[in-house]
Order: C-alpha cells, then sequence, then structure tokens
C-alpha cells in the first residue's frame, strides 16, 4: 500500500508546494497555504467500469422517512424542526463560555436513559465533565465518555452507539495531516470523516465549533456546508438569557430561534417571551413600541427601541441593534422626505430587545413609529402593534403571515393593532377581538398615532 502524503495548496490560487509557506509563490498572498492529503496514483486495469442507466425520474423515488427523537428540551426541537433526525450531523457554535457544553451534556445525559450515546471530550477531562454532570443533577450513568484529541480511533469505539458529541471540532486532529488541530486541513478532514461515519452508519452526530473574533465559525466554509443542521448560540455572558438560531437546516426551517435561560441547574427553554423581549415599563416612555416577528414557524412579540439625541460630532451617528444598519438609514431617509421629520442633524440609537435580530422587512413600520415617537417625545400605548414592509415613496406594502402576526397579538392581549392596508381583507375576522387600523402610508400611521 503506497504511503499517505501531503502537501500545501493555496486556497486562492491552488499552487501548491511541498511544505509550508507564509506566502505564496504564485499570487503573492499571505497566510493562504492549506495542507492536503495527496493520495497515490490508482494503478489502471484494463477493466472499463460502465456507465449509464442509473438516473431515475423522481416519481420512481421512494419516500424516505426520517425518525426524529425528542432531546428532552422542547426549545432545541423546535429549532431542528420537531426533533433529532437519526444519521445527522449537527454543528453549535457560539462564544467561550455561552453554554454549548453544557446544552449538550444536558441532551446526552438526556438520550442516555434509553439510547447509547457517546461523549467525545477533546478539551476537558472526564472528571471535568462528570463534575458538570453532578453539578447539573443529571443521571448520566449510562452515558459512555472518552478524553481523547485524535479522531482515527473513533470508529472503533462507537460499535452500538446512536449519537455521539464531539468538543469540540477545533480540538480533534487526524494523522493523516501533520498540521496542527484546528488549522484549516484539520478542520476540514475531521468534518470529513465524521460525515462519512454518519451517512454510513447512521451514528447522529452533535459538534461543539469554535467561532473568531468576529463571530463566524473557525475554519473553511466547507465546515459549514458538510452539515446538515448548524445552529448559533448567542447571547451576552453577563445575561442569563441565550438565543439558540437555525442558519441552516436541511430538516426544518431556517432561521428557527429558540429562548433559553442560564440558571444554576443548567439551561432551561423559555416558553413565555413577552419577560424577554417585551419591557416592564413599555408605554410609559416615548421612542418604544411592539412588532409581532416572524422567526421560523412561530410569531413573537418584539418590543423595539429608539433614542434621538443631539449629535456632539459633524456627521451624527445611527446605532441599530438587532435591525440592518442600511436598513435603519432607508427608513430615516424615508421619514425625513415623505414625513418632514427632520433627523439628519440627530445622533439615533435602536434597539431590538432580547437581542433577537430582526431581518425580516415586517418591522419596518415598528422602526418608523419608534422614530417618530422618539421625535415628538409621544409614547405609544403598550397595548398598540405596529407591522408592515416601508417603502421609498413610503407606502406600507403588503406583508406575509399577517394573520398569524394578528393572531399572536390577540392572544398577548393587545387592543390595537396597525397593519397594511392590503394585508386587511386577511385579519377581517379578528375585528371583534381588536382594534385593527389600515394603514397605506407612512404619514397616515404618524397621523393615527401623534396627530388624533
Amino acid at each position: 500500500m503506497a504511503k499517505t502524503t501531503t502537501q500545501f495548496v493555496c486556497c486562492d490560487c491552488g499552487a501548491s508546494s511541498p511544505r509550508w509557506l507564509g506566502k505564496c509563490p504564485a499570487c503573492g498572498k499571505f497566510n493562504t497555504m492549506v495542507e492536503e492529503i495527496v493520495k497515490p496514483a490508482e494503478v489502471k486495469t484494463e477493466r472499463k467500469t460502465v456507465y449509464g442507466g442509473r438516473a431515475k425520474p423522481l416519481s420512481q423515488i421512494k419516500y424516505e422517512n426520517y425518525n426524529r427523537t425528542p432531546s428532552g428540551i422542547s426549545e432545541f426541537d423546535n429549532v431542528l424542526g420537531g426533533g433529532i433526525v437519526t444519521g445527522s450531523l449537527v454543528l453549535i457554535g457560539g462564544d467561550p463560555g455561552i453554554g454549548k457544553s453544557t446544552l449538550l451534556t444536558q441532551i446526552a445525559s438526556h438520550l442516555s436513559e434509553s439510547k447509547k450515546v457517546l461523549y467525545f471530550s477533546a478539551e476537558e477531562s472526564c472528571s471535568q465533565v462528570k463534575l458538570r454532570t453532578e453539578r447539573l443533577n443529571l443521571n448520566s450513568d449510562q452515558m459512555l465518555i472518552i478524553n481523547e484529541t485524535c479522531i482515527d480511533g473513533l470508529e472503533s469505539e462507537l460499535d452500538g452507539v446512536e449519537f455521539c458529541v464531539i468538543d469540540s471540532i477545533q480540538a480533534v486532529y487526524t494523522e493523516d495531516l501533520s498540521s496542527s488541530a484546528g488549522s484549516v486541513g484539520q478542520v476540514r478532514e475531521c468534518a470529513a470523516k465524521l460525515m462519512r461515519i454518519a451517512k454510513g452508519r447512521g451514528i447522529t452526530f452533535f459538534i461543539v465549533g469554535h467561532v473568531t473574533k468576529e463571530g463566524a465559525l473557525a475554519g473553511p466554509k466547507v465546515l459549514e456546508h458538510i452539515m446538515d443542521t448548524v445552529l448559533y448560540f448567542e447571547g451576552e455572558n453577563q445575561e442569563n438569557f441565550r438565543i439558540l438560531r437555525a442558519v441552516k437546516n436541511r430538516f426544518g426551517n431556517v432561521q428557527e430561534v429558540g429562548v433559553f435561560e442560564m440558571t444554576g441547574e443548567g439551561i432551561i427553554p423559555v416558553t413565555d417571551y413577552s419577560g424577554v423581549f417585551l419591557s416592564e415599563s413599555r408605554g410609559e416612555e416615548p421612542g418604544s413600541v411592539v412588532t409581532p416577528a416572524q422567526t421560523g414557524a412561530r410569531c413573537m412579540n418584539v418590543e423595539i427601541q429608539t433614542l434621538i439625541a443631539k449629535t456632539s460630532f459633524g456627521v451624527p451617528r445611527r446605532m441599530p441593534l438587532g435591525v440592518d444598519y442600511n436598513k435603519l438609514v432607508l427608513l430615516i431617509a424615508v421619514l425625513e422626505k415623505r414625513c418632514g421629520l427632520s433627523l439628519s442633524s440627530s445622533d439615533i440609537y435602536l434597539n431590538a430587545m432580547g437581542g433577537i435580530k430582526l431581518n425580516e422587512p415586517s418591522c419596518d413600520l415598528a422602526v418608523c413609529a419608534a422614530l417618530a415617537s422618539a421625535y415628538y417625545g409621544k409614547p405609544i400605548d403598550k397595548y398598540v402593534a405596529v407591522f408592515g414592509e416601508v417603502g421609498l415613496t413610503g407606502e406600507v406594502r403588503a406583508v406575509s403571515y399577517c394573520e398569524k402576526r394578528v393572531s399572536e397579538c390577540v392572544k398577548m392581549g393587545f387592543k390595537k393593532v396597525l397593519v397594511p392596508a392590503k394585508n386587511m381583507k386577511s385579519v377581517a375576522k379578528f375585528a371583534d377581538k381588536i382594534s385593527i387600523v389600515p394603514i397605506l402610508y407612512v404619514n397616515t400611521m404618524i397621523k393615527s398615532l401623534f396627530k388624533d
């Protein structure tokens, strides 16, 4: 058998070198040389493989049922799309200390009650993991655990195992490459090995991934392409609430969000979102309004807060949290041009409560309402909700899931909701439960709220 060798290949231009170089000799870029395995050339034989006839019509393809297993944490199952799919690869990334290992330890402990689970710990010793399970009061006596950094011997430990936790992918390595653990080549090869095992033997892998200072997953982008599900665990270390966001899911909705609370007994799912995304003092001060935001398959009422202050510099500041910066600038321009609000000489700060990110266009009208409230110094009633997409002409466009948004407002006890006029037909059935105000232009909304 020929010996496996490696070479270093530039990620940008593809130039190769037998050793690592800080600067690519071909394109001149720095830190682009990545180690790759060079497979020995196979000896050609006279036998020729016959291709053809393997393609089938889609109507003849049999539907494969994916079995889902409950993880023991309801919010985690909702983010995955209803449970854990057998033979899938789930990557969980997040900042250090956010609770990734704690969450997976709780899930592994629950699964070990009826399934065979292996915890492959590359960063912590076995005793450290045991201390964590005792601190969390988990019944994990049947859970298998191994402290190892070389992933080559993992497959021999997986006899009868149905679920495996890898903590973490940046801390393991394969002996096929000479580079250190965590390098681009090591992460790619280790992830490829785990994929082959998962698809070949039907084992579900939960993989912990580190993130860079910019917040992206460390390692090559191919790591996320290999995975079936990619989750981001977000939140501030000083706060108790955490948000689990799905950015890729082959078996469920993308952008699904789960809310958790970090306690001394572990991570607890949060089902009542009013304490996370809504403040107790809303409606008392100007600059805040509630909007029903659609995240994945669920609708949650989120409070948007704004603050307008006189600028101390030549160029006013625009600082949004949870809303895209360019979207905020666009809406400010609409308010100035179409509604006559003078905001060009003021600093504007915007925050979506609870650390949630509002990426859908339905929050446009709520941002305009909050800015107008801060501008006029008049608070909006705490039982009023606003949603709708705003165009550059100042018109309010229709949005999707309108019935679901109004239904959520009714369930939360809101008395009035401002909706796009083009969505009125779909929400007319709620007229006896909540006051519905159709909005056609942004200035109509401002008159309805502040100039009655």
